[in-house]
């Protein structure tokens, strides 16, 4: 059984001005979801699954999912603010999204294989997906084997701002032993320093392996979050910002031994689009990687 590819495409772009994750960045339009769907098929990957938000649903189908129908199956699931476990109800005064982890568990309903999780606006390069596909293919019925693209924090970072990274640890093994969602890390005088809890800034080498939302699960996967995010809201009750992340849950199931998570090492080069500024520097490598061969241009002139 081929993987899925589970994409998360809800976010709201608030520091990027828009939804980024329809923005034609590529020679012909192509968005970064584009290149990262071409790759995954590549790869051997058997099935898209999106989860976005209802109110941008007909410019998403639109704009996005009728390029790739005839292609590979589609499903559209959705993340809601009020989608909530039995028993809890949402605070009107909460606007933020619930988060990563969140978006994942609305995946449960469509998905029953092995699956990889990324996000709608990060380009994660071919081998990426290359190293995934071959790890999920051989997991078939196994449970608590996940897996994690482990890429270098100082090859990840965005000129125009901070960016949040799952700054991680690793055994001899390559099995992650801890992972950290850092929400504000930059370079400062040429140094990559993230923001603690205690407001200071800490300083890490450049070559620390982060987590750049690409993971690997089984569907065992699903009853972990869902236990997880009630004692996540019963903790956060008077808490309207917090947000409940793919670390949170992997760090629990790792530091417990619940289930463990190979780092796979890659050789590919990640960029994305977090803030407005960060938009020509994208268009311009995306058009770099065309010129020389790594993509047709148009990305979808020939059936793949």
């Amino acid at each position: 059984m081929k993987p899925t590819l589970f994409i998360l495409a809800a976010g709201m772009g608030s520091r990027y001005g828009g939804l980024k994750q329809l923005d034609g960045l590529g020679p012909n339009g192509e968005t970064i979801m584009d290149y990262s769907v071409y790759d995954a098929i590549k790869a051997g990957f058997g099935k898209l699954v999106f989860v976005i938000r209802k109110s941008f649903e007909e410019e998403f189908r639109e704009k996005i999912v009728k390029k790739y129908e005839n292609k590979i199956p589609v499903k559209i699931v959705f993340q809601e603010l009020d989608y909530l476990p039995e028993g809890f109800s949402l605070n009107p005064a909460r606007i933020k999204p619930w988060g990563t982890n969140h978006a994942v568990m609305m995946g449960k309903n469509v998905i029953s294989e092995p699956f990889a999780v990324i996000n709608a606006d990060d380009f994660y390069g071919r081998d990426g997906f290359k190293v995934l596909a071959e790890y999920l293919s051989n997991l078939k019925n196994s449970k608590n084997k996940y897996c994690m693209v482990g890429y270098r924090l100082g090859n990840t970072l965005s000129e125009s701002g901070t960016v949040a990274r799952g700054v991680c640890e690793s055994d001899e093994n390559n099995l992650l032993t801890t992972v950290v969602e850092r929400t504000k890390v930059k370079r400062n005088d040429g140094k990559v320093q993230y923001l603690d809890e205690n407001e200071k800034w800490i300083t890490i080498p450049d070559n620390s392996p982060v987590s750049m939302n690409m993971w690997g699960f089984t569907p065992d996967y699903f009853k972990y979050s869902d236990e997880l995010f009630v004692d996540f809201l019963k903790e956060n009750s008077e808490n309207n910002t917090t947000e409940f992340y793919i670390p949170m849950v992997v760090n629990h199931l790792i530091v417990n031994k619940i289930s463990s998570v190979e780092v796979l090492d890659t050789d590919a080069k990640w960029f994305g689009v977090t803030y407005a500024e960060d938009r020509n520097g994208v268009v311009e490598k995306l058009a770099k990687l065309v010129k020389e061969g790594e993509y047709p241009s148009p990305l979808w002139e020939i059936q793949i």
